[in-house]
């Protein structure tokens, strides 16, 4: 319990002391927007690393060389738990996007770290609002911005990995960006499992081999959400 109120402290703490580098931040993106996404990258990967070390969480990773760093992608990955966030963000090498549910915009100042993050805010319940959500991820990742989806949907709380939504692939499929297998496993022991304690836990990070999109033919695009999925499983299967 004492381990959840640090990290739970150092968090609140963070985003108070750090309402002054939103105007700083929104300063530099006025001239030099690149500059901005890269600054504001670096900050909150480095509050994310804190809270890993605060809650006794050590991160192996695995193939990360399997990603590209001078051109942007779409990492799909499997979603146990809240940290699969904090611990993945310092993994990737460029300003990175995650698409996360609408409701995150309520999240006092929390939500203005992720639009400078260039984070999407999917409705699942207004079709029209969703595509318009789509139609800006694509735009990100055409202007060199990487996408991070968990196509599950939700937070999966039992075993294995659930079916993708096929939607979470139209980033890739209207970009021809290549699409990053991302596992990770036992992020549900930090927390989710003992709420409301957290736990010393080791977890594993890993990144499989790049796929090509346009690799397919374009009569079975269709199918790249289902054999994502099974390269996924396959991963997390052998972790």
């Amino acid at each position: 319990m004492l381990r959840l109120i640090i990290v739970a402290t150092f968090v609140i703490l963070f985003l108070i002391c750090s309402i002054p580098l939103f105007f700083i931040e929104w300063l530099i993106g006025k001239w030099k927007p690149d500059a901005k996404s890269r600054s504001s990258l670096a900050i909150v990967n480095w509050a994310f690393r804190v809270v890993a070390f605060l809650s006794g969480t050590k991160v192996i990773t695995v193939g990360e060389e399997n990603v590209p760093k001078d051109k942007a992608v779409l990492y799909v990955g499997n979603h146990r738990s809240f940290y699969d966030i904090i611990l993945t963000y310092p993994k990737v090498p460029r300003p990175t996007g995650y698409v996360a549910k609408k409701e995150m915009l309520k999240v006092p100042l929390l939500s203005v770290w992720m639009k400078y993050l260039h984070c999407l805010f999917l409705d699942r319940d207004n079709i029209k609002e969703g595509l318009k959500t789509i139609l800006k991820g694509i735009d990100y990742i055409k202007d060199g911005k990487s996408i991070v989806i968990f196509p599950e949907g939700t937070r999966n709380k039992g075993e294995g990995v659930q079916d993708f939504h096929a939607g979470s692939f139209k980033f890739a499929e209207k970009t021809g960006c290549k699409i990053i297998p991302m596992v990770q496993t036992n992020t549900d022991c930090i927390f989710e499992r003992q709420f409301p304690r957290l736990k010393a836990t080791h977890t594993t990070l890993a990144f499989g081999k790049p796929i090509d999109i346009n690799s397919f033919p374009k009569e079975e695009r269709k199918k790249i959400a289902a054999y994502t999925h099974d390269v996924i499983v396959e991963m997390y299967e052998k972790e």
